[in-house]
């Protein structure tokens, strides 16, 4: 007799199921809510590349060092004082040059003050992927720079 009511007695079973279920549900909210909150979701869109540059004042070039391959329709060389210059179309990869006479129309000279802005090819944005420094303006070696990755302001 002892066995049998052991088995049919469930009394107590039903606010504890509730109680489980309520913090589960609980917890499932609170995941949610704060991926939205952090920005975990799937909305990040394109990524800026990374690239490591090479800054020669002296040739008045700047080559593509490293990192990330790179469209050359996505990318401006912005020179102090005067406006952004597009490179040439195409896929750049380390050791071309992403700035001389030929792949920039009407570059002007290299003298460290150059920025290369990447465009979102959607859009929404640009970044700064690689500068060269006021530093470099009269040095006749080139100098090898390992450009940072600025945060999205997505």
């Amino acid at each position: 007799m002892v066995g049998k009511q052991i088995f049919e007695d469930d009394a107590g079973v039903s606010p504890v199921v509730g109680v489980i279920l309520m913090v589960a549900i609980t917890v499932i909210l609170a995941a949610v809510a704060g991926s939205f909150v952090l920005g975990l979701d799937d909305s990040t869109g394109n990524v800026a590349p990374q690239v490591s540059i090479e800054c020669n004042a002296a040739d008045d070039v700047i080559t593509h060092e490293g990192g990330d391959n790179v469209e050359g329709d996505q990318l401006d060389v912005l020179n102090a004082g005067s406006s952004s210059k597009s490179i040439d179309s195409g896929t750049y990869t380390a050791g071309d040059e992403l700035v001389n006479g030929s792949t920039v129309s009407g570059t002007p000279a290299i003298d460290g003050d150059e920025e290369i802005r990447w465009n979102n090819p959607d859009g929404s944005g640009s970044q700064i992927i690689a500068e060269c420094w006021q530093a470099l303006r009269n040095l006749a070696r080139p100098i090898h720079l390992s450009i940072y990755q600025p945060i999205s302001d997505a």
